[in-house]
């Protein structure tokens, strides 16, 4: 049988005094309040009341490290999968501020609908939905944890409510270690819930766009 419903878990805040956008790039793993983020939401979810039965997380490390209060609380090894990834962008390593106020880069926002300045939207939409309907047909009964990115989350939503892609990233409702879930009612996907069991007050929060 099938899952029981299925929860995106965003990483928790990332240790990055240079406040860059880090995207895809190595050895950007949680800060002290990161991990405590990542506790709540393990939390959060063990709350509930509800067994969860399969983890999985991006194999980037501050997502790896956020599944960590799940493996201790679930007793689950979480599969890595690349689908659901943070996407590649051409400003990583950046600080956006800065990036965008050289003219230089302005070619890069000519399309903000698909993104120019990044992986388009369908494929992550695509590639989302993939990993979700592959776990969710492989959990054997109970809860499926997918432990992601703002970007894939909230592209996600978007889809799932039939919603325009195109959106402004300063208006996300996604997060630090807020968990959106979802079950799937035949062949169309539904969203259920939306949490932010974390303080995240004070936040460095600048790692995608």
């Amino acid at each position: 049988m099938p899952a029981d419903r299925l929860h995106l878990v965003r990483h928790g805040e990332v240790h990055n005094p240079r406040r860059v956008l880090y995207g895809r790039l190595p050895h950007f793993g949680l800060s002290e309040d990161g991990r405590r983020m990542a506790q709540a939401a393990a939390d959060h979810v063990a709350s509930l009341g509800r067994p969860v039965a399969s983890l999985v997380a991006s194999p980037l490390q501050r997502t790896q490290e956020s599944a960590e209060p799940f493996t201790a609380a679930f007793g689950l090894d979480p599969t890595l999968d690349e689908r659901v990834i943070e996407p590649h962008n051409v400003f990583e390593g950046r600080r956006m501020r800065r990036a965008l106020a050289n003219p230089l880069n302005w070619r890069h926002l000519r399309t903000p609908e698909t993104p120019s300045w990044g992986e388009p939207y369908l494929e992550v939409v695509a590639r989302m939905d993939a990993a979700m309907r592959d776990l969710w047909q492989s959990t054997d009964g109970g809860d499926a944890v997918i432990v992601s990115h703002q970007l894939p989350i909230w592209i996600t939503h978007l889809a799932v409510a039939g919603l325009p892609l195109r959106h402004d990233p300063r208006r996300r409702r996604c997060a630090l270690s807020s968990i959106t879930s979802f079950e799937l009612a035949g062949d169309v996907w539904r969203e259920v819930d939306y949490a932010e069991p974390a303080s995240t007050a004070g936040a460095v929060d600048v790692g995608a766009v």
